[in-house]
């Protein structure tokens, strides 16, 4: 029988993220059944809050605002100050009866707070302590802040992600999502494991490492398996594929490198002398050149319906809007609409299927500090909840 809640009912996560790659990882795990409980810093809220109430955004726009980023919802917000000492003691009970508790502060940050790994393991032997830091908790730079496109440059795949010689920033969050699916592998790994052992683990996830394994194939093709042989790139065409301006000035993408693939594409475009200057180096500029002028003949959707239909591996460059309409995507479960009062919030699915425990349904954002009061009666502290009051842990 299926789980109604999910493959993950029943365990219960504590979530301190702030940032997209650990947020990620609560995102999922909520996704599949998890109770996510995120502590939500009422000093961090405020500050969030003054940048955009100075625009005049009122309490519902900003409810819709948080509602809209995908990685925030089916998770339930506690609003505490993990700093207070009389919250500290109740995030505590919390922790004593998780499974998994996610962090993205700087390396002993949290600790300093109260709340390192060795002290929850003491409360709690079972728990999975989950940390996602730019550079992880040990090594020469773990000490260091970054983001995403610091985590690519250390990990050399902002040398080769553009595929040009000069080497800039990315427009989305490579390095944030590839480290939140790392956490999410992992602390799942580490749920097994405990399964086996009863006991829970530190899990220590830096955005530098979850970028290396981009340049795995890099490294493998190598010259001698040397990297310090490898030619930075310098944006020049080859068969295996290549991006195209159309006549309506939208792009293409062909990716036909196998044999079978390159000759449907040669043929497609009228040029069969091509297909045996696939691996001819030297012709490649002048093709190259004979290429962009080809596709700017015809309009994307006119190259990719011909292409198509001869089964060559074509797709149009879409933009995010014409991604979100494609039919596929739709079908596939991976553009969410949800309303909230009179507005549309559109957000990503899950990126995984299971055809027995399937995620299930997406609950939007609540306003921060929504569950406190929930979750403090479901630890029986809800006779000290004036008591917090009156100890400012409910403040910044």
């Amino acid at each position: 029988m299926t789980p109604p809640q999910g493959a993950l009912a029943g365990i219960r996560i504590i979530d301190f993220s702030r940032f997209l790659p650990a947020a990620y990882c609560s995102w999922i795990c909520g996704d599949m059944g998890a109770d996510v409980v995120r502590i939500e810093h009422p000093r961090e809220l405020a500050k969030e809050a003054s940048v955009f109430n100075a625009s005049g955004e009122t309490p519902e726009q900003a409810h819709l605002r948080r509602a809209r980023a995908t990685q925030t919802r089916n998770k339930r917000s506690v609003l505490l100050n993990p700093g207070n000492a009389l919250a500290r003691e109740a995030i505590h009970q919390l922790i004593r009866g998780a499974d998994i508790l996610i962090e993205d502060y700087r390396p002993g940050v949290l600790a300093r707070m109260g709340y390192a790994y060795a002290d929850m393991a003491q409360l709690n032997p079972r728990l999975i302590y989950v940390s996602v830091s730019f550079a992880g908790q040990t090594g020469p730079l773990s000490n260091r802040a970054g983001h995403d496109p610091l985590a690519l440059s250390l990990s050399g795949a902002l040398s080769r992600l553009h595929g040009t010689p000069a080497p800039s920033m990315p427009g989305l969050q490579v390095a944030d999502t590839l480290a939140g699916a790392h956490a999410t592998i992992a602390a799942l790994v580490a749920l097994q494991a405990r399964h086996l052992t009863g006991k829970g683990q530190h899990v220590d996830v830096a955005m530098s490492d979850a970028c290396l394994p981009l340049m795995m194939l890099t490294l493998a093709r190598a010259p001698g398996g040397d990297a310090s042989r490898l030619a930075p790139p310098d944006g020049s065409w080859h068969p295996k594929g290549g991006v195209w301006r159309c006549a309506d000035g939208q792009y293409l993408c062909t990716t036909d490198m196998e044999a079978t693939y390159w000759r449907r594409f040669c043929e497609v475009i009228g040029r069969p002398d091509y297909i045996g200057k696939q691996h001819a180096k030297d012709a490649w500029p002048a093709m190259e050149q004979e290429l962009k002028q080809i596709f700017l003949t015809k309009t994307r959707d006119a190259w990719h319906a011909l292409l198509s239909a001869a089964d060559t591996q074509a797709m149009p460059v879409y933009s995010l809007a014409e991604a979100l309409a494609h039919p596929h995507n739709r079908a596939r479960g991976m553009v969410a609409e949800l309303r909230l009062g009179d507005a549309t919030v559109t957000q990503i699915g899950t990126p995984f299927h299971l055809s027995e425990t399937p995620a299930r349904a997406p609950a939007l954002a609540p306003r921060p500090g929504e569950h406190t009061e929930a979750v403090l009666t479901e630890i029986g502290w809800q006779d000290r909840i004036e008591e917090l009051k009156a100890a400012g842990a409910f403040e910044g």
